[in-house]
This record gives C-alpha cells, sequence and structure tokens, in this order.
C-alpha cells in the first residue's frame, strides 16, 4: 500500500485467509500471489509453473486473484476510512480495532457511517440548535436527578428555534433515532431479520395490464432467503421499466416489539415513552429503509454472481463446441424480401466466392437459386453448408434439404446460431477482414465460419451479444465483462492458436499477447509472409521475452522448422525433449507424435532443478499426441423431417433438437420450428438436479418428448427424462 501510519495490508494475513476459503495450501497461494505480481497470466502459470504452485488449476488460480483484489481493495478503503476520521478527531483506539479486523465491505461501511460526511439531517439541525448533550442524557437512560422539567429547561432557547420542552425534546430524539440507525449490532441484528422476511413485488397504479410480461408479479411475494436468481432479476427488469415495485416485508409488530426491548433498557427512565416513541420512528424513517437497500443490494449481487456464473458457463459450451474442421463450407444468412445471402469458404475459411438467392417469398425463385447453389457446390468442392437460425431459416433448411436430397449430394447441412452475426458484419474488423465485401456477405461468411472452427469466429464478438446468457444487461456489467473475458481467454489457450491463420480478435485473447499486439502480429505476418518458427515471433514488434514467454506455449506452427512448435511444449522445456529423444537414439522429429516412443519413457528421468515431474508429464503427453485439440467430436443434429412451424409440433413427439441455452430453472432446446422449446430443471433427468449445467450444456445434441404446445404465447415444454437413452443422452 501507500507505506503510511494508516497502511491495512496484510500479505500474509490474506494469504491465510485464502488458503482456508478455497481448501488448498498457504504455500500454494503465496507462490501463485508472487506469480500474479510478477505480471505471469494465469493460463501461463496453470499450465507452466505446476511445480511452483504444486498444480493449482485455472479456477484456483482465478479465485486467488479474485481474493487478492478484494484485500487490497479492502485495505485501501480501511486506510481511507482511518485517515478520514482520524482527520476528524475522533478515532480512538477501539475504534482502530474494529476497522482493522473488519472483514466485510458492508460492515466496514457500516462502522464508518456515523463519521461519515452526510446531508443535513433532523438530527443535524438539532446538534447545530446544541442538544446532543440532552440526546446523551436519553441514550444514557439513567435514573435522573432532577426533574423533567429541570431537565429539559437549558435547551430550551428561541434564538436557537428550540421554543419549548416538547421542541428539544423531540430535536433530541432525533439525534437518538439517528444514532441507532448507524449503531453496527443494530444494522446487523435487523439485517438477519429482514432475511426471514418476504420479498413483494407490486404492480405500479395504471401498469397491469394484463398481457404484461411482468403479469406473473402483480402481487407475488416470497422468502427472501429463497428467491431465484432469475427471478429476482425479472422483478427488478420490472422496476426498473416502472411497471412493479419491489420491497421487503417484514413482521413490523414482532419486529418492533424486540428491538425496543434491545434498545430501551430502564422501564423506569422518566423518558421512557419518547425512547419507545423513538424506537418507532427509527424503525420506520431510517433502519427499515437502510435495511430494505442492503437486503436487495445483496440479494442483487448474489444474483449477479449466479447470472454471471450461469453465462460464463454457457458461453464456454458454446466457444468449445466441436468444430467441423477444414472443410470447404457454404454459408447462407437466410432471408425473405432480399434473398438469402450465399457465402463459399475454402478449409482455411479464406473467402472464395459469393451470390444472392431467392428460394422463399416473395420471389420464390426456387430453380434459379437451386441451380446456383449446385454450381457453387460443384465450382467448389463443397463438404458442409450452414445455415443461420434466424428469418426465413427453417423455409432456406427446408428448400436445401430438398435440393441435397434430389441430387444426391453428400453435402452434410447444418443449422447454425447466427446470433450476432449481423453485429460482426457491420463491426470494425469485418471491416478490415472483408473491405470490398457488402455487410450482408460478411454475415454468411461470420455464418461458415461459425461450423468451421465456433471458437475462432466467435471471439470476434462481444460475448453479450451472443445470446447464451440469463439477464445479461441486469447483471454488474463489469463482473459479466470480467467473467466472459477470462473464458475466452481460457477457452482459446486450452485449444491453442494457429499464429500463421489466426485473426486479430483470437490472437488477442493468448495469454500475454492483447489487442496491441495482436494487431502487430497480424501485420508483420502480412508483411513479411508465414511465421516459421516460434522464435519468429521474437522479431514483431513491442513483442519482448516477457510476452514470447507467456504466449509461445499457446501459439502453434504447422509445418514449421521445429516440429515441437505445434504443440503444446513450452520453448523452455524443448531441452527435454532433445534428451529423451536422445535417450531412445532417435531424433526429436521421430520422438514428436510417436505414442509407442513416448510410451518407453519414464518421467522421473527427466526431472532436473530446471523443469519437474508435472512438466515433464506434460511434455510426454504432449509427444504422444502433439497439439491435440480438446473439444469433443463434430456431430449434427437429426432435425425431425416436417417439423418446420411451432404449428407442426403435437404432443407425445420424440425430437431431436441442440441445447441453445442453459439457465438456473431449466435449458432451452432447438428442435427446428424457429421457437426453442424449455425443458424444466424438473425434466431434465430421472434423477434430481440442482443445477442443469450438471447434465446439459450449451450445443448438446439431445432427444427430448414434448409436453406441452402454447401456440398463442408460443411457448413448448419438453421433457428429457421422459426418453429413453438414445444418442446425445
Amino acid at each position: 500500500m501507500d507505506g503510511s501510519p494508516f497502511d491495512c495490508f496484510d500479505l500474509e494475513q490474506t494469504i491465510t485467509r485464502c488458503a482456508t476459503s478455497l481448501g488448498v495450501g498457504a504455500a500454494q497461494v503465496r507462490a501463485a500471489v508472487k506469480l500474479l505480481d510478477e505480471d505471469n497470466t494465469i493460463p501461463f502459470i496453470a499450465r507452466y509453473r505446476k511445480e511452483m504452485t504444486q498444480g493449482l488449476d485455472e479456477q484456483s488460480l482465478r479465485g486467488i486473484e479474485d481474493a487478492l483484489a478484494k484485500a487490497r481493495e479492502l485495505a485501501q478503503r480501511k486506510t481511507t476510512i482511518l485517515k478520514s476520521i482520524a482527520e476528524q478527531g475522533l478515532l480512538t483506539a477501539e475504534l482502530r480495532g474494529q476497522i482493522l479486523a473488519c472483514l466485510d465491505k458492508r460492515t466496514l461501511e457500516d462502522l464508518y457511517l456515523p463519521f461519515k460526511p452526510k446531508r443535513r439531517t433532523r438530527a443535524t439541525i438539532a446538534r447545530e440548535r446544541g442538544l446532543q448533550p440532552l440526546a446523551d442524557i436519553l441514550l444514557s437512560q439513567e435514573a435522573c436527578k432532577q426533574s423533567r422539567a429541570d431537565i429539559l429547561r437549558p435547551f430550551v432557547n428561541s434564538a436557537k428555534d428550540v421554543p419549548d420542552d416538547a421542541a428539544a425534546l423531540q430535536g433530541a430524539c432525533d439525534i437518538v433515532a439517528e444514532h441507532w440507525s448507524e449503531d453496527v449490532p443494530t444494522r446487523a441484528w435487523l439485517n438477519e431479520q429482514a432475511r426471514g422476511g418476504r420479498l413483494v413485488a407490486q404492480v405500479r397504479r395504471g401498469k397491469n395490464d394484463p398481457a404484461s410480461k411482468f403479469a406473473s408479479y402483480f402481487d407475488h411475494a416470497e422468502p427472501v432467503a429463497r428467491v431465484p436468481s432469475h427471478r429476482l432479476l425479472a422483478m427488478m427488469r420490472g422496476e426498473a421499466e416502472g411497471v412493479l415495485h419491489i420491497g421487503v416485508q417484514l413482521n413490523d409488530e414482532v419486529v418492533l416489539d424486540k428491538l425496543k426491548r434491545k434498545l430501551v433498557r430502564n422501564p423506569s427512565f422518566e423518558f421512557q415513552a419518547e425512547l419507545l416513541r423513538t424506537v418507532e420512528d427509527c424503525y420506520a424513517r431510517l433502519l427499515l429503509p437502510a435495511t430494505e437497500s442492503a437486503i436487495l443490494q445483496q440479494l442483487k449481487e448474489a444474483a449477479d454472481e449466479e447470472a454471471v456464473g450461469v453465462f460464463a458457463r454457457n458461453l464456454r459450451d458454446l466457444l468449445l463446441a466441436p468444430p467441423a474442421g477444414p472443410r470447404v463450407t457454404i454459408g447462407i444468412d437466410p432471408g425473405f424480401r432480399t434473398g438469402c445471402k450465399v457465402a463459399v469458404v475454402d478449409g482455411t475459411g479464406k473467402f472464395l466466392d459469393s451470390a444472392t438467392i431467392y428460394p422463399t417469398a416473395p420471389r420464390c425463385d426456387v430453380a434459379g437459386a437451386g441451380q446456383t447453389l449446385q454450381a457453387l457446390i460443384a465450382r467448389h468442392d463443397v463438404q458442409l453448408i450452414a445455415i443461420g437460425n434466424g428469418t426465413a431459416s427453417r423455409e432456406t433448411d427446408a428448400f436445401v434439404t430438398d435440393l441435397l436430397k434430389r441430387s444426391r449430394s453428400q453435402v452434410t447441412k447444418v443449422m447454425v446460431s447466427e446470433s450476432g452475426a449481423s453485429i460482426y458484419s457491420a463491426s470494425a474488423i469485418a471491416g478490415r477482414e472483408y473491405p470490398q465485401l457488402d455487410v450482408t456477405v460478411r454475415g454468411a461468411i461470420s455464418i461458415a465460419h461459425r461450423l468451421q472452427d465456433p471458437l475462432a469466429e466467435l471471439v470476434k464478438l462481444d460475448p453479450k451479444s451472443i445470446g447464451v446468457g440469463q439477464y445479461q444487461h441486469d447483471v454488474n456489467q463489469t463482473l459479466l465483462r470480467k467473467a466472459l473475458d477470462r473464458e475466452v481467454e481460457s477457452c482459446v489457450n486450452s485449444v491453442g492458436v494457429d499464429v500463421n491463420l489466426a485473426s486479430a480478435p483470437l490472437l488477442s485473447a493468448v495469454a500475454g499477447i492483447g489487442p496491441k499486439l495482436a494487431e502487430r502480429i497480424v501485420e508483420h505476418r502480412d508483411a513479411h509472409g508465414r511465421f516459421a518458427s516460434r522464435k519468429q515471433l521474437l522479431n514483431v514488434p513491442k513483442l519482448g521475452r516477457k510476452a514470447f514467454e507467456q504466449a509461445a506455449g499457446f501459439l502453434r506452427i504447422r509445418d514449421g522448422d521445429e516440429p515441437l512448435d505445434n504443440s503444446a511444449v513450452h520453448p523452455e522445456s524443448y531441452y527435454v525433449v532433445e534428451k529423451m529423444a536422445t535417450r531412445l537414439q532417435v531424433s526429436a522429429r521421430e520422438l514428436v507424435g510417436n505414442a509407442v516412443l513416448a510410451g518407453k519413457l519414464a518421467a522421473g528421468e527427466f526431472v532436473d532443478e530446471r523443469v519437474g515431474l508435472p512438466t515433464v508429464r506434460d511434455v510426454l503427453a504432449e509427444l504422444a499426441k502433439p497439439g491435440r485439440d480438446p473439444r469433443s467430436e463434430f456431430r449434427v443434429a437429426a432435425f425431425a423431417e416436417g417439423v418446420n412451424e411451432l404449428e407442426d409440433l403435437a404432443e407425445g413427439m420424440t425430437l431431436e433438437g441442440v441445447v441453445t441455452n442453459v439457465t438456473r430453472f431449466g435449458a432451452f432446446v432447438d428442435v427446428g420450428v424457429h421457437q426453442d422449446g424449455l425443458v424444466h430443471i424438473s425434466e431434465l433427468a430421472d434423477r434430481f438436479v440442482e443445477d442443469p449445467s450438471d447434465v446439459v450444456a450449451v450445443g448438446d445434441v439431445v432427444r427430448v418428448k414434448v409436453l406441452q404446445v402454447d401456440r398463442d404465447r408460443r411457448r413448448i415444454a419438453l421433457s428429457r427424462k421422459q426418453v429413453q437413452s438414445g444418442p446425445g443422452q
């Protein structure tokens, strides 16, 4: 911190608490903190510094990073508060000890509340009128040696706007009420009482439209302790839109009775009746609003964390969806009036050709569209067709299905989510990638790329536009951005990046690179040609030794000078492979990719002062399968023929579909009818499911049974548990 007498950061204390909360060793946390403070990235630490952290994974390292940041933030706030109170001349040893011992930001702010500069209140005005000594008498509740009149007389002063005894007593009671409302134990006690209360939503006057999306919350109440995050966020959105008012409801009579007994301790005190009325005023005017606000804030923070966690898990599943691979692909961005934009890309994703076809209304040029599409397939030897799932997607899908069937083509057709494709096509990134192409063609290219490699394409988008979240616009945006950026970074580094093919957005997610360096890498590649080795990355301007150390293991060079450059073996460990090859009396090139040879080596024999057993084991695993992709095998969902619209669905149907979103209350599944169906959490499996993400993930191909179809509200209820195990189950 700043080295001042008020410096509050205790690193060892933070390490101990962090180790306890995460269930890891203090030495592991200490090593991780040191590495983080030396500007090492979490993917690099998790993969290449296992010896130092004793194998901490990314999740644990993220927990340590967050705990360290929170501890430093809290310490900085303590420093600021201590300085402020000290400057007021009110810092006692006891208060200092309470502040230093505080581990909770909310409690810390409660401790600071009596000393915090505030607007003029009734209590402030009463103090200005000289009524603090009278308030002190009331707060002491000690037996009075004087009569009421004698006690109050010195405080009556018309010059100070205290004309009589009643005014003096009222002002003093205002000070007492504020004092009680700022008492930390009292606030904490009422907070606990409120946690046993009910969250209440009520419709605002004139907003009770029965067709409102918030209609189910017009007169809604449920226990504070059990309100699920998605319902809270829905109600808060209703309040933000001016439809609902939400609050916390307590049993006021019971709580007030307890509060009076807590605060008014002397039943024979001369001013007991006034103090009892002051408790009621304090509760209604100060304590209850503050408590309600605090409870709603706590609920919102918890709901934000849960919703962000759901979004992050969904995003990870989507980013790590199986790639179709380097095959020539047609991307189709469907449309009615403006037609369907068609783009062809080669196996590396390079744009080859484009066209516009009109197989749907209003033009319905099915014959012309078929001739154009067949010509593109033949000319470029197309293997895959990706169809965006937006407007006119089902009609386009039916047209392509019929065309492929009639021509007996072996081309595989896949429906692809086009969420965010229009945003990408109009973005600066798309403009730089395809400056000569229309935005509609860029959208079709993006759809094709999403099938070839979802990760490489989706990193170009703001994750919020991908559409796999839950109330993503209502949650803490800083928290959301941080979580999603982490997932993108984690996914990109777990898969690895071909440095000679990757776009700048993909490269920017590699550990140690970032947006500016990524642009420089692409510029260098464009100017000097492909990289033949990882070492050549050091020729990129501003890419120094530190950035190279962090990034090298996650970057791949295919068909380069050094075969290990196409693996996850870090250049700092290449010498270990040379030792292994020497032991086997083969070249390093012969060893790379030879599982049989790698299986003959004992990891423990290659441990030295530079590398430990975890690293050697990782090296051997890479030698057996260099550059292996952690993503699962590509598989296509088979949508039922003839089921293209909501009207085609019937209760009892069993269909195959793709999970498009996972929430806390269930999973949404695309079964091919323009409208995703909901598999409620209770219908996900034939056992109790606490978290839907435990049994399904975005991108999963699942079999479901249609339970109910509400055509008016366009809602579909599905069941997964009522379908016997089959493909994807």
